[in-house]
């Protein structure tokens, strides 16, 4: 079912699949936070299994896919709060990728008890903007940005994120990246930074597997190997045939690492 959520000063689309045997009787919610290089159709692929087993519920953030753009300051994390509310979710099962695993994160470190396991594909983290985004690159995007050069954008992210491609021949990356460009126009005066998480990943106490691309960003990789080090008891997969778009390339895989993950929710 498709439901608007309210939250501070806004609203996000999302939608709760349901109790997949029809009795009622709902296991452990597993929640799906998509990327910023995607909104939530990233899970598209993978979703009909996943419903299959489980109540999955996902949503757009701010200015993504089905979500009004925002117009006011708001946290990434505290509307996630405000998705679970909502669905009375008192715990649930996380599977964030990129900008979704670095929300995921910081509500496992602000909230621990609402977290049963962390499924991370590619995740980003707060307070690793300087590794995980090398300064050429935000000096190009500022000038493409400063020239509205929507082109100039898709193809950076094309050749950076989107290694694994063939170029105009993989129109469903292009696709996603064309679809949130809008959405980090509209959100940047807005988004206000999560606590920094990335130097109190020790802390986290909650099954993690953790998904890295190969041919991702090698800062994103760096940063990824770091992390499942830093993260107690974190299983690292290391996905040889993707970059910062795994539910396109090996969407079988990233199912598993989700599964996997649920599977050791406690």
């Amino acid at each position: 079912m498709d439901v608007m959520v309210s939250v501070k000063d806004g609203e996000l689309w999302s939608h709760d699949s349901g109790d997949p045997s029809g009795t009622g009787g709902e296991g452990l919610p597993l929640v799906l936070v998509h990327p910023g290089v995607g909104d939530s159709r990233i899970w598209d692929g993978i979703l009909p299994r996943l419903t299959e087993r489980h109540r999955v519920i996902r949503y757009d953030a701010r200015g993504y896919g089905r979500s009004p753009a925002p117009t006011t300051s708001y946290s990434l994390v505290e509307d996630l709060i405000a998705v679970l509310d909502h669905y009375g979710i008192a715990r649930a099962a996380l599977a964030g990728s990129s900008m979704g695993g670095a929300t995921a994160i910081s509500l496992a470190l602000r909230d621990p008890a609402r977290v049963a396991s962390l499924a991370l594909v590619v995740p980003g983290v707060t307070g690793a903007d300087d590794e995980l985004v090398p300064a050429e690159f935000m000096a190009e995007m500022g000038r493409l940005a400063e020239a509205h050069d929507l082109d100039g954008i898709v193809a950076l992210l094309r050749r950076t994120s989107g290694a694994a491609g063939t170029g105009k021949d993989d129109p469903e990356v292009e696709a996603h990246i064309r679809a949130v460009i809008p959405a980090w126009f509209a959100n940047h005066p807005h988004n206000v930074p999560d606590p920094p998480a990335y130097d109190r990943l020790g802390e986290l106490d909650v099954p993690c597997v953790l998904a890295l691309g190969e041919l991702d960003q090698p800062a994103v990789v760096r940063v990824n190997e770091t992390m499942a080090r830093r993260i107690p008891g974190c299983r690292l997969v290391r996905l040889a045939h993707s970059d910062h778009f795994p539910t396109v390339r090996e969407p079988d895989a990233v199912l598993d690492v989700i599964l996997e993950a649920y599977a050791l929710a406690r």
